[in-house]
Formats: structure tokens, C-alpha cells, sequence
């Protein structure tokens, strides 16, 4: 299947904006920047191997790759409007292509952001996606606002695609939630766009709690107390040592829920925008003066995780 086929399939599926002003079929788009708006873009590239496995099905490819572009608008507060798709794939297979398709479609309906452009090549499997998102002028949540004496929350639990991971290496068969979240992750986008105004940093958990967590506290010149006991521990993790389920927690990533910072009598108003887009919060730590992020146990000394996240160009 030749090229032309393929972003006409791909178009089909996904459902692509098209027309003068923005869309796909013509050398570049046109995207029509609403008065009084920002624009907010993100790109993540995705490699076979190192992302994903070619085995795994495509469908479940395209949904967590878009649902984990999604997650960046989200951590801004962002209202996704358009996105990019680039894919490279070592044979031109209609089927496989589709199914991508389908995956990528479903999240970007629910989103929902149109897909504006984008190129298909081939070469060794990768795909990268840049979306976009509108917000006001200088509403967008940033990593940089937080403050001595903020808490510390966060959207929801973490640990569960960390689970799944671990039991797949194991062989064991993963509990059904510990598969939704690492093939299907939740958007967050409502709450995100609800934090705006009651945060003051945002961030998606994608390469593990503490290390993202960590740059919030580097960019805001901070530091950050997290505490263990205050972690959500789903029936999932329950039956894991503490210490083997706060290294999971720490340190697997792939969770995509919004680790945020606060002013303490924000948080009430924050339970309440989260209630309203079916969220359950939780308090999970404060901001300090100083640098860096510690890991409180509930003794009140440091735990230090045997990891410590994903580090972005280094795979082992």
C-alpha cells in the first residue's frame, strides 16, 4: 500500500478536519488562533522497542499514544484544538495501520482535537505526535508556581500500569485494572482545565511520581515533601510490602494522572471541580523552602526507592 492510501485511510479513520483554513490536504495548516488565546503545543515521539512492542496490539498503540499526548494539554489546563501525526512504519500493512487508526480516533473524539496533518514514511516503527491546545493568556499551569506552604495532590492513584508491567515480566497475569491503566489511560483534561485558577504548578505523571514530581520542584525553587502514608493504595497494590509498593509508586510511571500544587484553602474548591469530572484527589505531600524532592515514611524518616523513574535517552 503506497503512501497516498495510507494518510487516506488513516484520515478516514481518525476522522481529519479539512478545508481552507485548517486541515489536511494541502502542504501545511492553517490553524485559526481564537482572539484573546494562547496557543500551547506539545510533541511526543513514540519507538517500537522502547515505547512499545510491534506485538502488542495496534489499537491499544494508537489509544495510549494519543491518550498520552492528551495528558500534556491536560497538566497545562489546555483545551485541545488540533494535532500532528507523523508515522513510520517498516511495511506499508493496511490492516495494522487501521487498527492504529481506530485507537488514536477514539481518544481524539473524546478529547475531542482534530487531526490537521501529519506524514507516514517508511523506515523502523515510530510515530510522533504534537498536539495542540488553546488557553487564555497567562492562565496556562505551569511547573514554576509553586510555593513554601502549598500542598501537594494529585488526581488520582499511581502504581497501577507500574503493576501491570512488572506482573507481565513475571508472567503472572495482571489484574484488570493494572491493564486499563497501562494500555488505557484516563484523560484528565477536565480537571486539568479545572485546576486553572485554584493550582499553582501542574504536571502529568509520565516518567514516575517522584522524578516528575522533582521537576516541579526544580523549576519552582522549592522543595518538596511527599508523604508516604497519604499515597491512594488501590486493592491492586494492596498486597505488596510498603516499600516494594512506594518504589512502584515512585518510580514506574506511565500513570498520566496530574500531580499538582496548591494553596491550602484552595483545596476545597479543587474537591469540588474534581467531583464534577469524576475525580477523587488526594493530599499527598507540601512544598518547602529549599531544593529537591524527599520521600516521607510514615516514622518520619526518608525513604530512598531503588528507582527513580524514566530517564528520557538512557535504556538499559
Amino acid at each position: 500500500m503506497h503512501e497516498f492510501s495510507l494518510i487516506e485511510l488513516l484520515t478516514k479513520t481518525i476522522g481529519a478536519q479539512t478545508g481552507a483554513m485548517e486541515g489536511v490536504g494541502d502542504d501545511a495548516a492553517i490553524l485559526p488562533i481564537p482572539i484573546n488565546h494562547q496557543l500551547v503545543v506539545s510533541t511526543d515521539t513514540l519507538v517500537e522497542g522502547v515505547h512499545f512492542n510491534f506485538g502488542q496490539a495496534p489499537e491499544t498503540v494508537g489509544y495510549k499514544a494519543m491518550a498520552a499526548s492528551i495528558s500534556d494539554l491536560a497538566a497545562m489546563g489546555a483545551s485541545p484544538a488540533w494535532f500532528f501525526l507523523a508515522l513510520t512504519l517498516p511495511s506499508m500493512k493496511p490492516e495494522w495501520v487501521e487498527k492504529f487508526a481506530s485507537g488514536v480516533g477514539e481518544v481524539a473524539q473524546k478529547a475531542p482535537i482534530k487531526l490537521v496533518g501529519g506524514d507516514v514514511t517508511s523506515g523502523p516503527m515510530n510515530m510522533t505526535l504534537t498536539v495542540c491546545g488553546l488557553v487564555e493568556p497567562g492562565k496556562a499551569l505551569l511547573r514554576s508556581g509553586a510555593k513554601p506552604g502549598d500542598i501537594v495532590g494529585i488526581s488520582g492513584p499511581v502504581g497501577l500500569a507500574g503493576r501491570a508491567l512488572s506482573d507481565q515480566r513475571r508472567g503472572v497475569k495482571p489484574a484488570p485494572a493494572c491493564i486499563s491503566a497501562l494500555y488505557r489511560p484516563e484523560l484528565r483534561l477536565g480537571f486539568g482545565q479545572a485546576l486553572v485558577g485554584l493550582a499553582s504548578s501542574c504536571i502529568d505523571i509520565s516518567d514516575g511520581l517522584l522524578a516528575d514530581v522533582s521537576h516541579i520542584s526544580a523549576a519552582s525553587n522549592v522543595g518538596i515533601q511527599l508523604d508516604l502514608e497519604t499515597l491512594p493504595c488501590p486493592p491492586e497494590l494492596s498486597d505488596l510490602p510498603d516499600d516494594d509498593r512506594w518504589d512502584l509508586q515512585l518510580g514506574s510511571g506511565d500513570d498520566y494522572e496530574l500531580c499538582f500544587t496548591a494553596a491550602p484553602e484552595r483545596w476545597r474548591d479543587i474537591e469540588k471541580a474534581a467531583t464534577k469530572n469524576g475525580v477523587k484527589p488526594a493530599q499527598i505531600g507540601k512544598v518547602i523552602q529549599g531544593s529537591g524532592c524527599q520521600s516521607i515514611r510514615p516514622d518520619g524518616s526518608v525513604f530512598n526507592p531503588g528507582r527513580s523513574g524514566y530517564v528520557h535517552g538512557v535504556h538499559s
